[in-house]
């Protein structure tokens, strides 16, 4: 392990990214203070502390979205600060208050807690490719970048509400950073895929299961799609925070496939796993992503057999999936 390098805030410290980014900021030397709803809850942050080195730097510390200055005792003296939570759920009633409020808010309440903290170098934001990719107006054989962002209309039109939720947060923070002197970068990383470290799924690792246990509805929506390996999420975030020269917004994508070339790949690579043949087709614009900044910085992306591999064999190993 490496001399401890400072003290870094993550947010939403429980989930699906947030704790594989805290397992690298902790191997890497970095004192953490992670947020969370409840720290009581044993049962939820077990798969946190059983992490190495967090009996020594890790911190757990209660905050809420949605609740002002609920941030400022976790950020204050942190010199990074690094803002996962955002809701993923499927809006059952009132997407504005399910999902989009929490996420501009959250990030904005957030952000406010950060514009206290005089020790504070930088702030990096998950954002997501989906607020890059939802548009109707791009030439399908220009590689999308950072330089595109999202369609609000569309995605309203369109009732999709996480690339709405993106598209939002990830807006109002670079208006809020620009105009108060904050350093933002932001990450934007594809479909995320990889082992799970909290035990309870979270909907993104759920999908995937469904997809490699027969089930066809909740991957029908996919069409053609990036995917990224959980860890190179992580890093990309760390190195962003760590590089200097390092500023703006940063896709984060392996590959682009259409669905039935990952079913395809995936039943060749899993024989014995009843992954959906037939997929109803999607009208879906052709797309790729042109990742050349973050590969500019040195990054190389683990291939989409690797991301599958360790994704099953975590879930295999929680008990969610039988792998001959």
């Amino acid at each position: 392990m490496e001399q401890v390098k400072g003290k870094v805030c993550v947010t939403g410290a429980s989930g699906f990214l947030a704790s594989w980014l805290i397992k690298r900021l902790l191997l890497s030397g970095y004192q953490v203070i992670g947020t969370v709803r409840d720290p009581e809850n044993e049962k939820k942050l077990a798969h946190l502390w059983n992490l190495e080195g967090a009996k020594e730097r890790l911190q757990l510390v209660k905050a809420d979205l949605m609740e002002m200055g609920s941030f400022d005792d976790a950020i204050f003296g942190c010199h990074g600060v690094f803002h996962t939570a955002s809701p993923v759920l499927r809006p059952s009633s009132d997407p504005k208050i399910e999902i989009l409020e929490p996420a501009v808010e959250g990030t904005l309440n957030v952000l406010r807690s950060c514009k206290k903290n005089p020790c504070l170098k930088r702030v990096i934001l998950t954002s997501s490719s989906s607020a890059v990719r939802v548009r109707d107006d791009f030439d399908p054989l220009v590689p999308l970048d950072e330089s595109s962002w999202s369609s609000v209309e569309i995605s309203e039109r369109l009732q999709i509400w996480y690339a709405l939720s993106k598209t939002l947060a990830e807006n109002a923070a670079w208006e809020f950073c620009n105009k108060n002197g904050i350093s933002l970068i932001t990450i934007l990383p594809a479909f995320v895929i990889g082992p799970s470290l909290p035990p309870e799924l979270c909907s993104t690792a759920s999908d995937v299961l469904g997809l490699l246990k027969g089930e066809t509805e909740k991957f029908q929506w996919h069409g053609r799609m990036g995917y990224v390996h959980i860890d190179d999420v992580a890093l990309s975030h760390i190195l962003v925070y760590e590089h200097e020269s390092a500023h703006g917004r940063y896709l984060c994508s392996s590959t682009v496939l259409e669905l039935d070339e990952l079913v395809s790949l995936l039943s060749a690579r899993y024989p014995s796993l009843p992954i959906p043949k037939r997929f109803q087709q999607l009208n879906r614009p052709f797309y790729d992503f042109n990742t050349t900044k973050l590969k500019s910085l040195g990054f190389e992306f683990k291939p989409v057999e690797k991301m599958f591999d360790d994704c099953i064999a975590s879930l295999k190993e929680q008990g969610h999936l039988a792998v001959d």
